[in-house]
């Protein structure tokens, strides 16, 4: 059994009082917003929205999105009934032809039973992870945002993500965006708290300076 905390006032509390050790994030933490990390939500709806909110604008993505919800009662997609959508109406929604496949897809392997999300609770965030890239349309990147925002899990640290890798080279004045190895030899010390690491590091690569101050 995997055993892993709730993102509550508490853990992050303990997590706070972890990553400030390291004497980077110590620097910058208290000027930055603490993260808001969820747990909970329905896994095939927040999958589906990863995949129609890949390679789109915020508000393009949020229209298709929108229309897309619209094909369900109550906004509520079920494998069973995306299945029974013809592909004209999903391309009605603004899917494209490749979209429409990715979500084809996922909504299989959820009727036949690859994926069984009453299982994550006992797998690691590996075993999730591979168990996410095996379905069209989803990649590490994504597998890494469902772990850490509909899973709750707060010891992941997604290396595909330009944003952590830009927060990485402000944190330590690096010349060049690290790479994976890099950035895990880096990270090394937050361990089990990754997560709550990674949304410093975004706050701080939404910073215009690391030396200055959030307003």
């Amino acid at each position: 059994m995997v055993q892993s905390e709730n993102m509550d006032s508490k853990t992050l509390k303990k997590a706070l009082k972890h990553l400030n050790q390291d004497a980077r994030l110590a620097s910058v933490i208290p000027r930055l917003a603490a993260p808001e990390i969820g747990e909970g939500g329905d896994t095939f709806a927040a999958l589906c929205r990863s995949i129609i909110y890949q390679q789109l604008s915020g508000k393009a993505a949020g229209t298709i999105h929108e229309r897309f919800l619209l094909l369900f009662p109550k906004k509520k997609p079920t494998p069973k009934l995306l299945l029974r959508h013809e592909r004209e109406v999903l391309r009605a929604a603004g899917l494209s032809n490749q979209k429409t496949d990715y979500l084809y897809d996922l909504s299989r392997k959820f009727v036949e039973g690859f994926i069984k999300p009453e299982k994550f609770p006992e797998m690691t965030d590996e075993e999730i992870r591979e168990h996410l890239v095996a379905v069209k349309g989803i990649g590490v990147w994504t597998a890494d945002m469902f772990l850490m925002f509909t899973l709750g899990r707060l010891d992941v640290l997604p290396t595909l993500d330009l944003g952590i890798k830009k927060g990485f080279k402000k944190l330590f004045k690096l010349k060049e965006l690290p790479d994976a190895t890099k950035m895990e030899k880096l990270a090394k010390t937050w361990h089990p708290y990754c997560t709550i690491a990674s949304c410093y590091l975004w706050r701080l690569a939404d910073e215009g300076n690391v030396n200055r101050p959030s307003k």
